[in-house]
């Protein structure tokens, strides 16, 4: 595969969204992806296959020299492709331990070199950086809000993992508050049934106990939203994840409330979707030294 090109993978609670980059300009190639969804709760040897078949049918007869960043939740050792995702994170909890990198590698028939991995939060906000939300922004922070939530922040060079995720808030920890999950047992206290996902509650939002739900939502968020701002200090707040994509349910409330402590930062949702995270993945082979692309 040229030099000049990566493929990009976005690691989902559900789902893996895979294309493929071009690193000089940091667009997607064709406008082409890849999604397949994939069983979390499968075994090490299912979730494997799953994520192999995707890759390899962006990378076609480019594979055996191509180049893939993958954009994968924490917790995780990205520099050694080990995964430490347990069953608290409820997803993906047989590759707990495992080497990931090399089963990926050995299962796709390539050099475990040709795989790196990064923060999936940090992905999605440098793929907003380089051309989507926070273009031209010098401090960001961005939050996905999905299965699990992600968090990470930029200042000017490079987008980090935040790893707030487990930080105290409530009776528990933010991912407790501000995922599906919460959701979902929301849901099961007042119908007594599962909830398929925050789609299914913004269908019934005739209901005023619904709306009840995402105001208690807006309220947490903002809470958290403003301890995360006051200590990044950002320009923009960036939202990505399934969750953002109800935000008429939730951002005007959360615009409101943030608007009395810090009126000038804006709020905006992701701009580039399932794109900026595997772009942002897909950077991570670019060179060192040139503008927000560059990856260690």
């Amino acid at each position: 595969m040229n030099e000049n090109y990566a493929i990009g993978v976005d690691v989902g609670g559900s789902h893996i969204t895979v294309g493929k980059v071009n690193l000089l300009n940091g667009n997607l190639v064709h406008d082409r992806l890849i999604r397949k969804e994939v069983n979390s709760k499968g075994s090490t040897e299912e979730i494997i296959k799953a994520w192999a078949q995707a890759i390899k049918e962006i990378a076609g007869d480019g594979l055996p020299t191509c180049k893939i960043g993958i954009a994968m939740p924490g917790p995780f050792d990205y520099q050694d492709g080990i995964s430490w995702i347990d069953s608290t994170q409820d997803k993906y909890e047989a590759l707990y331990g495992k080497n990931v990198k090399e089963l990926l590698a050995e299962e796709m028939g390539i050099m475990a070199a040709q795989i790196r991995f990064k923060n999936d939060a940090a992905c999605f906000l440098q793929g907003e950086v380089f051309g989507g939300a926070a273009k031209g922004e010098k401090r960001a922070i961005g939050i996905t809000l999905g299965t699990g939530v992600g968090t990470a922040y930029f200042h000017g060079k490079e987008a980090e993992d935040a790893a707030r995720w487990g930080d105290e808030f409530g009776e528990s920890i933010v991912e407790e508050y501000f995922s599906t999950r919460w959701f979902a047992r929301k849901y099961l206290e007042k119908t007594g049934l599962n909830l398929n996902g925050v789609k299914q509650l913004v269908e019934m939002k005739s209901n005023d106990w619904v709306n009840d739900i995402f105001d208690e939502f807006s309220t947490n968020f903002s809470k958290f939203l403003e301890r995360f701002i006051s200590e990044e200090k950002p320009e923009i707040v960036i939202l990505g994840g399934s969750i953002s994509q109800s935000s008429d349910m939730f951002l005007p409330k959360v615009e409101a409330l943030i608007f009395e402590s810090f009126k000038n930062v804006k709020i905006a949702i992701t701009e580039l979707g399932e794109q900026s995270a595997l772009i942002g993945a897909a950077s991570c082979w670019y060179k060192e030294g040139v503008d927000v692309r560059a990856q260690n």
